[in-house]
């Protein structure tokens, strides 16, 4: 990407960030969710803006990362947990792809299980991001697959799962210890058939500068799963979550209610369900 076009995404993002912030602030909003990544910094900068020049009555502000705590407290705004304020007003965040239906994929800065936590718990969720992040279905643009946090011991397990080549064992038992093989291939090729229909294609996500894998702040792993063009994202994510050692992912589903995107030619298109 060009000096220009970096200049040009910055500033959709800056724009994008501070008409959410405009909009969705207000005197009696108490308790805001902070998400992560390079546009909140600009929602964060528009809040830090307001609470100088306005009357607001900011509570308290939840990180969803390291990172969101740090720009908090740079920013000079009312620190705070989610165990003390479990309910919030609203929450900002961006996306890395977001489609009609305000289905997100999120996860590229490896934050998506506390993202979605604090998601879950405001009161409305807004999406802020810039043009290229816009589709009508996800998987259109994002290119780099659906974000898994995984728990370290289990990234094996799920990788090979993923692709099909885990070999079940020799027998399961009925509750009377009698070995069944019938069962065995009626529970296996049940969810050999499930996993196989994913169509994912999973990579262990890297570090760069670091040795080894990412580990994400609650000291998991990430795994990467490429699915293409996702028509059912509601289906899928369910699917994804009952695989045991995934924690969470990064399919976030009749979740956000407002998505602002900055376009490239300085206007801020609005979503809303």
């Amino acid at each position: 990407m060009s000096a220009n076009n970096d200049q040009l995404v910055a500033e959709a993002k800056r724009k994008a960030s501070y008409a959410a912030i405009n909009e969705h602030v207000t005197a009696d909003t108490k308790v805001i969710g902070i998400g992560s990544g390079s546009t909140v910094v600009f929602c964060v900068e528009r809040l830090a803006q307001r609470m100088k020049s306005e009357s607001l009555s900011l509570q308290a502000c939840i990180p969803t990362s390291f990172q969101a705590k740090q720009l908090i407290i740079e920013a000079g705004l009312p620190l705070s947990e989610l165990n003390q304020h479990p309910t919030i007003d609203v929450a900002f965040d961006g996306a890395d792809e977001v489609d009609t239906s305000l289905n997100c994929i999120k996860g590229g800065g490896a934050c998506q299980l506390q993202e979605k936590l604090v998601a879950s718990c405001a009161k409305k969720f807004v999406i802020v991001a810039d043009y290229r992040k816009d589709s009508t279905v996800l998987g259109q643009q994002w290119k780099n697959g659906v974000p898994l946090e995984v728990i370290p011991m289990a990234y094996v397990s799920i990788l090979e799962v993923a692709y099909g080549t885990i070999h079940p064992p020799h027998y399961l038992l009925f509750p009377n210890g009698a070995p069944s093989p019938t069962y065995h291939y009626t529970f296996f090729s049940t969810h050999f058939q499930k996993l196989k229909a994913l169509g994912g294609k999973p990579t262990l996500r890297m570090a760069t500068r670091k040795a080894g894998p990412v580990v994400t702040d609650n000291g998991n792993f990430v795994i990467d799963a490429d699915f293409g063009n996702i028509k059912d994202p509601v289906a899928l994510e369910k699917d994804l979550i009952s695989i045991p050692g995934i924690v969470e992912t990064g399919l976030f589903c009749n979740m956000a209610t407002w998505a602002y995107f900055g376009m490239d030619n300085g206007e801020v298109k609005t979503r809303k369900l």
